[in-house]
């Protein structure tokens, strides 16, 4: 993989407070985090830390309190817990409704669609609706609608979380090759240890809130034909990652 020297998301003393009629809490402090082009990076910490407002953040959804965050809002894809695939759509309408909303549905860009169904396994399966589908194959779907409107950076919201173990594993490791194979940078958020280390380059470890980068692992397990679960070294990263959890 290779990763340029500028980084493509930037975060600088990045804070955020949530006001409520209670008073003012600190949610997330002083974040510093650079993410390059290329990257597949986890964020993972304790359950309520700020992790999914961390990725709102960076798509500027939310503002910070204090600190800048540098990324191109204009080139950045979402994907939820849910395949949000509409019931009475098929499967290709499903995959062009990002370009319609955009207002990109030119020929050039279904043309494009069309060839990701076919690259990535669902060409035959175009009328289809997603409720003939497996949960596995919405997920392509659902990850293709996003790829269809050209994202430099994905922010995946646990998307595999709803998935049963085995078909977890599995869409895991499928979206993951896709999103190399199209030079997308990702950013996951996940509770999953043994999943963030089996995808991502890079696993960021937050603190309780108020959340903070507590440490970042870089993964160095070879992804050929030998899966990352098998490697000797993968449950090793496992008994770091967990100590630094609890």
């Amino acid at each position: 993989m290779k990763i340029d020297i500028e980084p493509i998301v930037k975060m600088r003393g990045v804070s955020l407070n949530y006001h409520s009629l209670e008073g003012e809490t600190l949610a997330i402090s002083d974040i510093n985090l650079d993410i390059y082009k290329g990257e597949f990076v986890s964020i993972i910490g304790p359950s309520g830390c700020g992790k999914s407002t961390l990725l709102s953040i960076i798509s500027g959804l939310l503002q910070p309190t204090r600190g800048k965050v540098f990324v191109d809002k204009n080139h950045i894809g979402y994907m939820f817990q849910k395949d949000q695939l509409l019931p009475w759509r098929s499967i290709l309408s499903n995959v062009l409704l990002g370009l319609e909303v955009q207002k990109k549905l030119t020929d050039e860009n279904v043309a494009y669609a069309h060839s990701l169904l076919e690259k990535y396994g669902l060409g035959e399966f175009k009328k289809h609706k997603p409720a003939e589908l497996s949960g596995g194959m919405r997920q392509r779907a659902a990850l293709i609608r996003t790829l269809a409107t050209h994202p430099k950076i994905l922010l995946l919201d646990e998307p595999f979380s709803a998935l049963d173990y085995q078909t977890r594993i599995n869409v895991s490791g499928e979206v993951r090759d896709i999103l190399e194979k199209e030079g997308v940078t990702s950013i996951l958020v996940t509770h999953d240890i043994a999943e963030a280390i089996t995808l991502s380059d890079r696993v960021v470890i937050l603190s309780h809130r108020p959340a903070t980068v507590k440490n970042i692992h870089k993964i160095d397990i070879e992804c050929g034909e030998d899966f990352r679960r098998n490697s000797p070294l993968f449950p090793k990263y496992f008994e770091k990652i967990w100590e630094e959890l609890k």
